[in-house]
């Protein structure tokens, strides 16, 4: 299992590899696209973005300040207004060629560690960036993860209901619906992800006849 700064990490990278941003920016993409960050708060973001300038996988630059209004009157007779002072830079981030690299060697991976809770949501939040050939591996890891957790819940209904009171026992069957409900959309996923795969089989193919018959 990766730890939440492993995650985090890839989450960060990913993001810059759409568009440099600002840590206010980037924050607020995490929370809104990866809704399971919404408990990092900047004491962890910041320190988690030094150590990837330290590694060099991203680099920053400062954004000109918002430059100050012109000096005029007041209305005051003998009085000028006083210029604004300058606004605050802030400080970009954007990838490196390193990590980019580091990003498309992490996003090549579908082992068991692209299949845990937290890395599945965003490696699937990244899989515009992912090939198709990977996304379907994750699918699929995710897919048999999640099918030995029912069998887990199942194999708990079979003790004895006298040890669980009714709060207990809604738990778990609110536990086995919500995975439930998970396995039949990783079915969905994975039936389309193969759709695709096969049409883009399927055209060169088709190419290749449609010049041999003309």
């Amino acid at each position: 299992m990766r730890s939440r700064s492993d995650v985090l990490e890839t989450a960060v990278l990913g993001l810059l590899n759409e568009s440099p941003l600002h840590g206010y920016e980037l924050r607020k993409r995490l929370n809104l696209v990866l809704g399971s960050f919404r408990a990092f708060s900047y004491g962890t973001l910041y320190p988690a973005l030094k150590g990837l300038v330290t590694r060099g996988l991203i680099a920053t630059t400062e954004s000109d300040p918002t430059p100050p209004p012109r000096k005029g009157k007041t209305g005051i007779p003998g009085r000028t207004a006083k210029p604004m002072p300058l606004g605050r830079r802030r400080v970009v981030y954007e990838l490196t060629a390193e990590g980019k690299e580091h990003l498309q060697s992490v996003l090549a991976t579908a082992g068991p560690a692209a299949w845990e809770d937290d890395n599945f949501d965003v490696r699937f939040a990244l899989f515009g960036q992912t090939d198709a050939d990977t996304r379907l591996r994750v699918l699929e890891g995710r897919r048999t993860r999640l099918t030995e957790r029912l069998e887990a819940f199942r194999e708990s209904t079979t003790h004895p209901r006298s040890r669980l009171d009714e709060y207990a026992l809604e738990l778990r069957r609110f536990g086995l619906e919500k995975v439930e409900r998970e396995v039949h959309w990783l079915d969905g996923l994975i039936s389309t992800e193969r759709g695709r795969a096969a049409a883009q089989s399927r055209s060169p193919q088709q190419e290749q006849t449609k010049k041999e018959r003309g």
